[in-house]
């Protein structure tokens, strides 16, 4: 399993209208388009972070190929107001990706 995580400053912490904005995107196809099999959404005081598991580690080029889907367009149009980025050199979600220092599995 390949996991990733967003991290990003919230703007307007509205976690029911955002958890909405998620639900409905997560029950059509686009998860299975973009190979995610979990998604996880926290806040920490004022940062978002947004934990993605796919199930091979291609899944950030599967989810490359589907930022052309209307769809994907937009729920990232709609979550724009929700959150400004960390860093503000910010061009797309791959600038917003922590990365992974250690991991461990059973």
């Amino acid at each position: 399993m390949f996991t990733t995580l967003i991290i990003a400053r919230f703007r307007r912490p509205d976690l029911d209208e955002i958890s909405g904005l998620f639900k409905e995107f997560d029950e059509t196809d686009m998860p299975q388009r973009m190979g995610t099999l979990r998604r996880q959404l926290f806040n920490y005081r004022d940062l978002y972070i947004h934990a993605q598991d796919f199930a091979e580690d291609h899944g950030p080029e599967q989810v490359e190929q589907a930022r052309e889907d209307p769809r994907f367009v937009q729920i990232s149009a709609d979550l724009r107001p929700f959150f400004e980025p960390y860093d503000p050199s910010w061009q797309g979600p791959k600038d917003a990706m922590a990365s992974c220092f250690y991991r461990w599995q059973r």
